[in-house]
């Protein structure tokens, strides 16, 4: 017998001797469960947990289990999460009638009993510890057992019995449960729908859960990151009124950023957050579920607390604070004239409002602050807990670029006066709070929206009637340097990605954002939405996006000659629902000529034209697609009947000559006659419109098909035959050829691979990637 064969036959003995213990034979032979005390800083056995135990878990399970979106609310990422165990309760419910009581780590519960008493239940042994029990009473250990006993598929598609949709029902097994899981569903053993750890790794992860499950918190921060975040929390909690109020507007920007520095040879990352200690305490975390909700208590202090969980490249969204960056906001909120005779309270229908909360902060403080990181405040909603689902992303195009209003046209006195006239038709549905009724809220707002949009259209009219100033001068140019003055925002159906610079093929649309845009959609969005929320409250977010995504690009069509500007826009809604279609067409667009001088009958193409020659100096071209050599380079100009069978995210890896690797992201945009259907998205695709583009390096934090290319002559081919499919069948040749499946016997190497080169080539951007959306074709 082999040493594999004899390997099996254990694994399965053992299994069955667990199975065999039975539900009520779990109290009788190891005890009732009773939390344990695992999280410790240098013992031997948190010592293991780092060096040997964490490697496997973030390159083997975290890929799955990190975030909101992990199946069971299993977050592996983190001691606490581990610890913290799993629950049959859905984060992402789009039909629950009540809000939910949110579940998050380090907010929500700060004890283990705590989580067992909001229902989670334990993946590690939590009864009489020893080596036995360890193994017998533990969830994951049997997870990993059951698919080390049970032969996984080499190469092809996996059967009907794996269930890979994002809203699939899910076990979330007690250790009571699991030997009739096991027998139920035999392939369910982890990693699911993927290949079992090694042999090696195997006994790694086995020896750490025999001996107890004991982890270790991260290193602590470097002396001198520890010197840096001691001098920005004291910036942060200045007792005057004025740096109160300024540091407040901060944190409910930057909440969900990682902060790092980078003039620091130290990895660490930092969380902004609110804490009821001061600087040089320990944290006391304030528990509320927005930013801005009232913490119930006398006085703020805003801390930076240090990261400790794996950072994953869908929720990873640095920013870098040094001491250029501290001048900056000194000069944007500090130095700046003005007063705060009194603090905004906190109660939701004002708290939801940045208008009145932040009115005594210039216009100019805050839309330049927003727009030092325009990237990083997009990122709150792409990467957020907003963006996951189509039903949630459904309001945006597959591919559009992002430009930006200049700070000195966008707040002279006019501008200002007109904010502060219809601060109340600028509130927003977090006002609300979590539970919300749809109809009735879509009405309201609707109302308003077309009352601020009717003032502020009449307000252009006058400001722009001489036919001069409507022209490129409104662009914000970065200030010849910033290139978060232009970005492009890729959607892949339920996932979505935003860059620097203007990316890909000219798309469909584009925007324009003004300040009181921008800052709606950041608190719609991202300050204001609540992941726990009910069906109310998800809808009415996603229907009032409708209406900032309609402003954004009337606010580029403005820019166009009088002639086209109606045109395209009911190009662009197509077929859309009347009652839209009536709102649509309402009197938004202004009627003062633009100042541009136009010289072809594409206007359109013209003003992108003239966008990337203005913006040109501080244009990131690192996703350029233009510079990506043949053969690859023929993949942006594929036949539609082959791109309809991409999925939305490829990653292709290339062999160079010389033995290096170089990464591209393959991306899928979808095609609509409009975007308006909230339901019916299907019914609104063109799909003969659809394009696709390849890029360097890595785009979308949800690889859905890995290829592999080992030579040039690999490449051509594969090119080639991509611009001859015509079928599924054609599709699945292809991947038998060259694609890593979830069944390739080395999916793990390739899987490595991804991931140095993605930590060689994205620097601090680097994460870990997700594979809940891997496709099986």
């Amino acid at each position: 017998m082999s040493k594999r064969a004899l390997f099996c036959a254990v694994v399965v003995a053992v299994l069955s001797g667990c199975v065999a213990l039975g539900v009520s034979k779990y109290d009788d032979m190891f005890g009732p469960e009773q939390p344990q005390a695992r999280i410790e800083q240098y013992h031997q056995g948190g010592a293991r947990y780092l060096q040997s135990v964490k490697p496997i878990l973030e390159s083997r399970c975290v890929v799955c289990h990190g975030c909101y979106d992990a199946p069971c609310q299993l977050k592996l990422s983190s001691p606490e999460g581990i610890d913290r165990g799993l629950s049959k309760e859905l984060v992402y419910d789009g039909t629950r009638l009540l809000a939910q009581t949110p579940t998050r780590l380090l907010f929500d519960a700060q004890t283990t009993t705590q989580w067992r008493e909001r229902g989670f239940t334990p993946v590690l042994n939590e009864r009489n510890q020893s080596e036995y029990s360890n193994l017998a009473g533990s969830v994951l250990y049997n997870s990993l057992l059951l698919k080390m006993s049970h032969r996984f598929p080499e190469q092809g598609i996996l059967g009907k019995e794996f269930d890979f949709s994002l809203d699939r029902t899910q076990s979330c097994p007690t250790m009571d449960e699991f030997s009739s899981l096991a027998k139920r569903q035999p392939h369910a053993g982890m990693p699911y729908g993927l290949p079992a750890l090694t042999h090696d790794e195997f006994k790694t992860l086995e020896a750490w859960l025999q001996s107890g499950g004991k982890m270790s918190q991260i290193a602590k921060p470097s002396v001198a990151a520890q010197k840096e975040v001691k001098k920005w929390e004291q910036f942060f909690n200045q007792d005057s009124n004025k740096h109160r109020l300024a540091a407040r507007y901060i944190f409910e920007h930057w909440y969900l950023a990682h902060i790092h520095f980078p003039h620091l040879d130290d990895p660490a990352f930092f969380q902004l957050v609110r804490s009821s200690t001061p600087p040089g305490q320990p944290i006391a975390l304030v528990s509320s579920v927005r930013p801005f909700d009232d913490p119930k208590i006398d006085r703020v202090y805003y801390r930076l607390m240090q990261v400790r969980s794996t950072i994953l490249s869908k929720t990873h969204m640095p920013l870098a604070l040094n001491d250029a960056k501290l001048s900056r906001l000194h000069q944007q909120f500090y130095a700046a004239d003005y007063h705060v005779d009194e603090l905004p309270g906190y109660e939701p229908e004002l708290a939801a409002n940045p208008f009145k909360v932040f009115k005594d902060i210039p216009v100019n403080s805050r839309y330049q602050f927003m727009l030092d990181e325009a990237e990083l405040i997009v990122k709150g909603f792409i990467k957020g807990p907003v963006c996951r689902g189509q039903i949630a992303l459904n309001v945006i195009n597959d591919h559009f670029w992002v430009a930006f209003v200049d700070p000195e046209k966008n707040s002279n006195e006019a501008v200002n006066q007109l904010l502060l006239k219809h601060d109340e038709d600028l509130v927003l549905p977090a006002a609300e709070q979590s539970n919300a009724l749809p109809l009735s809220s879509w009405a309201k707002y609707a109302t308003k929206q077309q009352d601020y949009l009717r003032a502020k259209t009449e307000l252009a009219d006058k400001m722009f009637a001489d036919g001069q100033r409507l022209n490129m001068d409104l662009i914000w140019r970065g200030e010849g340097e910033n290139p978060n003055a232009a970005l492009t925002i890729f959607r892949h159906f339920d996932s979505a990605t935003v860059v620097k610079g203007f990316i890909g093929q000219p798309p469909k649309t584009a925007w324009v954002l003004d300040y009181a845009l921008f800052e709606r959609i950041h608190y719609l969005l991202v300050a204001g939405f609540d992941v726990y929320g009910n069906i109310g409250h998800q809808l009415i977010t996603r229907l009032y996006m409708d209406f900032l995504r309609l402003e954004g690009e009337q606010n580029f069509l403005n820019l166009l000659p009088l002639s086209h500007r109606q045109e395209i826009k009911r190009y662009w809604y197509r077929k859309s629902h009347l009652s839209l279609s009536e709102f649509i067409n309402r009197k938004s667009l202004i009627g003062a000529p633009t100042g541009i001088k136009y010289e072809t009958d594409d206007p359109k193409q013209e003003l992108y034209d003239k966008l990337h020659a203005v913006l040109k100096p501080v244009l990131n071209r690192d996703y350029d697609y233009q510079a990506v050599g043949k053969p690859l380079q023929a993949l942006n100009s594929m036949s539609v009947r082959a791109i309809n069978l991409l999925p939305q995210v490829s990653f292709i890896i290339t062999k160079q000559s010389d033995g290096s690797h170089q990464a591209f992201s393959l991306l899928h945009h979808n095609a609509h006659y409009n975007i308006s259907s909230l339901l019916n998205e299907e019914g609104q695709r063109a799909y003969t419109e659809d394009t696709a583009t390849i890029v360097p390096g890595f785009i979308g934090d949800y690889p859905e098909a890995i290829w592999y290319l080992e030579s040039e002559a690999a490449q051509e081919d594969f090119v080639s035959s991509f611009s001859q499919m015509n079928s599924e069948s054609d599709y699945r040749a292809l991947r038998a050829q060259y694609g890593i499946r979830r069944t390739h016997p080395e999916f793990w190497r390739y899987s490595d691979l991804i991931h140095d080169i993605a930590k060689q080539t994205r620097g601090v951007e680097y994460g870990l990637f997700d594979y809940n959306r891997l496709e099986n074709r």
